[in-house]
């Protein structure tokens, strides 16, 4: 006989439940010990299963990052997309625009990518993640600096500039109390400065 189908409707919404917490679990010991000081059985303990259900959704290490970014990324304060343009023809309102939504990004960010580096060198889920991140604000950079009816500018403007805004760039001017939001100022600030010459 085949399953009822609201055993199976059961059994998903269970293996649903059990994912998410296992991910919810995951990602706060990520943001306190980093993904590679995170073991199997301290994400059980934490989440409240066993730890072959942690071994059955999620076999190793790798496997749980995709859940774990998702997780983080849908709970981010802004969607770093062209959006954040809307209303903004000119350079220097689409460069702070962006250094605002980044900064404020980073900040969300931040308990795990203290941990960046050391965990995206074991592992590639986290690697790739990382690297999606960095063109996809390299290519929105690309089009802030872009003057209306301009061709886009070089790496050798884009990338000096993207060093500016990112992450290690927000540790550094936030230090000492200063907000994101003012931070994210003075970011923009240097970038117009270093690009002056494509809008003035």
């Amino acid at each position: 006989m085949s399953p009822r189908p609201y055993d199976r409707t059961l059994r998903l919404a269970a293996a649903g439940e059990a994912r998410r917490r296992i991910a919810e679990a995951a990602a706060a010991l990520h943001a306190k010990r980093g993904a590679v000081g995170t073991t199997h059985a301290m994400i059980a303990r934490d989440a409240g299963v066993s730890l072959p259900t942690v071994y059955k959704y999620f076999p190793r290490r790798n496997d749980l990052i995709p859940a774990c970014t998702g997780l983080i990324a849908g709970r981010a304060p802004v969607a770093l997309d062209g959006r954040i343009f809307d209303g903004r023809s000119d350079v220097p309102g689409r460069v702070r625009a962006l250094a605002r939504a980044l900064f404020r990004l980073h900040e969300h960010f931040a308990p795990w990518l203290r941990w960046s580096d050391t965990d995206a060198a074991a592992l590639p889920a986290l690697r790739d993640f990382l690297e999606r991140g960095r063109r996809g604000r390299r290519e929105l950079l690309r089009r802030a600096l872009t003057p209306p009816g301009s061709r886009p500018p070089a790496d050798s403007l884009v990338l000096p500039a993207h060093v500016l805004l990112e992450y290690p760039s927000w540790k550094v001017l936030s230090a000492g109390g200063r907000s994101s939001d003012r931070a994210a100022a003075l970011a923009a600030d240097s970038v117009l400065k270093l690009c002056k010459t494509r809008f003035s």
